[in-house]
């Protein structure tokens, strides 16, 4: 099954001119900005801190709901969209991370922190997890606008 993390915002500018950002698949993530341009670069920041606390909680992931009218797409960076995709991976398959590391044949803590979105883990790491786990990672480069 394929997953893209890339989830659809909502902005409206209020009264006092702030440009708000909301995320209906994310209804803690929320945000502004005095520009547009602001608001989305806020929303990009809104949008890892949303997925980083739900992955800390243990939270369900949603997946991202399609892109309305008069909203617009914001992608979570590569590796914590690798990340997402390994703890959703791991959810789904009901792995835990010691089992993960026996796969890999690594520490449990090293698989530890392939989850914590705070670390800065290498790509290679989380792309040889997410193999060990059924899962390909693809990149994708679109043009903007």
């Amino acid at each position: 099954m394929e997953r893209r993390f890339e989830y659809p915002a909502k902005i409206e500018q209020d009264g006092a001119g702030f440009f708000l950002v909301t995320f209906p698949d994310l209804p803690e993530a929320a945000t502004d900005g005095r520009s547009r341009e602001e608001a989305l670069t806020e929303a990009a920041d809104c949008l890892e801190e949303a997925v980083a606390g739900r992955i800390k909680r243990g939270d369900d992931l949603p997946a991202p709901s399609r892109c309305g009218e008069g909203m617009v797409p914001v992608a979570l960076p590569a590796l914590y969209a690798m990340k997402a995709a390994l703890y959703l991976a791991l959810r789904d398959t009901n792995l835990s991370p010691a089992d993960l590391a026996a796969r890999l044949g690594k520490d449990e803590e090293e698989v530890r922190r392939l989850l914590d979105p705070r670390h800065a883990s290498r790509a290679t790491a989380l792309e040889a997890a997410l193999q060990a786990v059924g899962k390909r990672v693809q990149v994708v480069v679109e043009d903007v606008g």
